[in-house]
């Protein structure tokens, strides 16, 4: 995410915070996953429409963070393996279900956020950035 134009200690200081962010959405996740009391979702196939858009939300915080191709594989196989992983966890826990639709939904949110990562949406860390960088020149 280098810019010439906004300051690097902000810079730094606000990559950390959305890799804090980043990885505060996976124990989410997995919290989500492995809590005795899911939340629901009052429609048909509401289960993996979540899923999907769990996964979704979460490859297209890295994908903003991260976005050389390498940088995207990893995360992407990352999301993917979490998914499947969570789905075996959830077998052993005896109080939810193990579900190869669940594997498909979520991997189906990574494919989704790869497609519309940056370049083809525009990057919102970085409009993030820029709007702070502006607002901290504006106000010394």
């Amino acid at each position: 995410m280098a810019t010439g134009y906004r300051s690097p200690e902000l810079q730094s200081q606000l990559r950390i915070l959305w890799l804090v962010i980043g990885w505060a959405l996976v124990l989410l996740i997995i919290y989500l996953s492995l809590t005795p009391y899911p939340v629901g979702v009052p429609v048909e196939q509401g289960d993996k429409l979540a899923h999907m858009a769990a996964y979704l939300v979460l490859m297209s915080w890295f994908a903003n963070l991260y976005e050389r191709p390498a940088g995207r594989i990893a995360c992407a196989a990352g999301c993917i393996a979490l998914g499947i992983g969570l789905e075996f966890a959830q077998r052993w826990t005896g109080y939810r279900t193990f579900e190869y639709a669940d594997m498909a939904a979520s991997s189906t949110g990574v494919i989704v956020a790869w497609i519309l990562a940056p370049p083809r949406l525009p990057n919102y860390l970085h409009f993030a950035e820029n709007a702070l960088h502006a607002r901290r020149r504006r106000h010394g």
